[in-house]
């Protein structure tokens, strides 16, 4: 296994669609997967795509860290599970996201492919998303709030998209280091 280096903003392989894995099961995909693993492990971050360790391909990991989480997530097929299983890595591979409803909620997000920055970014509090395992099955969950946008994020590395291109008020980007400072009095 390999730590791999993260692409950061301005690098092109993170600004074009990735291309779909053709075979979930080869090998190559397993090394990967293990590399990104150690590699998400390393830089202590939520989630990982494989156009972010300059792989232009449709594979994705996400954990959702303890005290991030909802109560219970729920599967497509009704079975509810466990929120302390989302807390290993979970591998997307082909992701497909489709929204429930409308409701959009702002948070703020980072990501490991532009260190020292946070924004706040809106996204969908409810999807449903799909997606092929390491051994070639389908799989669909629910998801909402933390998990849902962790999801959101990961894939839309997938298509070229990085979170300041979803924001909607750039005033709110911000160095990390920046944050809970507080307000300059005014005269």
């Amino acid at each position: 296994m390999a730590i791999l280096k993260i692409a950061r903003m301005g690098h092109p392989v993170l600004s074009r669609a990735a291309l779909p894995v053709a075979d979930p099961t080869a090998p190559a995909i397993a090394r990967l997967i293990e590399d990104m693993m150690e590699t998400l492990e390393d830089a202590n971050g939520a989630g990982l795509a494989a156009p972010q360790v300059h792989v232009p391909l449709r594979l994705v990991l996400f954990r959702v860290p303890p005290g991030r989480e909802t109560a219970e997530e729920e599967s497509a097929d009704g079975e509810h599970a466990p929120s302390s299983e989302l807390e290993s890595p979970t591998v997307l591979i082909n992701p497909a996201i489709e929204p429930i409803g409308e409701r959009m909620v702002e948070d703020l997000e980072a990501c490991l492919s532009l260190p020292g920055l946070a924004g706040v970014v809106p996204r969908h509090d409810h999807i449903l998303y799909r997606w092929t395992d390491t051994e070639g099955r389908k799989h669909e969950c629910e998801a909402r709030g933390f998990h849902a946008r962790v999801v959101q994020h990961e894939c839309d590395h997938l298509d070229g998209i990085l979170y300041p291109m979803r924001m909607t008020d750039l005033s709110t980007l911000s160095f990390t280091s920046e944050l809970g400072r507080p307000a300059a009095l005014e005269a």
